[in-house]
């Protein structure tokens, strides 16, 4: 069983519940460890990121909780760094996340996942309908960012396939896509920083698959990356979701995973 998640979002950004609340739901469900990883800001200014002057508040608030609660579970102080962040926002934070949520482009920042209509709309007015162009200025990006964020978590790899499990946006086993895709996988399969398993668009109906796609996994996988597996939450109800499947298909096809923060630094120092 997974006792550990952490990719944890909460009112200092776009969660719905406290800090405490996510930590007392952890703890009800007999979780050893929690990180949480706030958005930090970025030069996109998003609704979603945490603002620069919560920031100090929401680092402070993280370690006051550190002690509060040490006695029942274990605390960690994270940031999802977007490609977009100032690094220097993490400073004083255990471990960060990388991730891409935003495309610059024609002088706009594009969310990647904000809905089905505005990635369409964002695509018809920034790319002519092309998304193939757009997924490669997404994977341009995704290829960077463990350079850019210097994070310790390689977040949501394929982001980019939120609204398409289906495939009626794009084909993931087109040409194109498989060419931007794999030029970012390799990129980031040579850094050796782990990837995250991340089941947070199954905790909100978006998908029924975890990120990355199968094919993606088992490449992350053979290469002999090891995974974290993460819910993304932003509720107390999800802190869990799908965590311990997630890790019995780990098990099954034979791949690592890392369980703890003092197991994932660890394994980064020794690169």
């Amino acid at each position: 069983m997974i006792t550990s998640n952490y990719h944890t979002h909460s009112t200092y950004c776009d969660g719905a519940n406290t800090l405490e609340e996510m930590i007392e739901a952890a703890i009800s469900k007999g979780f050893t460890e929690i990180g949480f990883s706030g958005h930090a800001p970025s030069s996109a200014y998003f609704s979603w990121e945490s603002r620069i002057e919560k920031l100090n508040r929401y680092k402070a608030e993280v370690n006051m909780l550190k002690e509060k609660y040490a006695d029942k579970i274990k605390i960690h102080l994270g940031l999802e760094m977007d490609y977009f962040s100032h690094i220097e926002l993490a400073e004083g934070c255990d471990y960060t996340l990388g991730s891409v949520h935003t495309i610059y482009k024609d002088g706009k920042y594009l969310e990647i996942d904000h809905s089905k209509k505005i990635q369409i709309e964002d695509v018809n007015e920034h790319y002519n309908g092309d998304f193939y162009a757009y997924i490669d200025d997404y994977y341009t990006l995704m290829a960077d960012v463990v350079a850019k964020t210097k994070c310790d978590i390689i977040g949501h790899f394929d982001l980019v396939t939120k609204f398409n499990e289906h495939g009626d946006l794009f084909d993931i086993n087109d040409p194109r896509y498989i060419n931007s895709m794999q030029k970012a996988l390799n990129a980031l399969i040579k850094t050796r920083i782990p990837f995250e398993i991340n089941t947070g668009a199954i905790s909100r109906g978006y998908r029924t698959t975890s990120y990355p796609e199968q094919s993606i996994l088992e490449c992350i996988g053979n290469a002999g990356i090891p995974f974290v597996i993460n819910s993304d939450t932003h509720n107390v109800n999800t802190i869990d979701c799908n965590l311990t499947l997630e890790q019995e298909r780990l098990d099954k096809l034979g791949y690592k995973y890392l369980t703890t923060l003092k197991d994932i630094k660890q394994y980064i120092s020794s690169l």
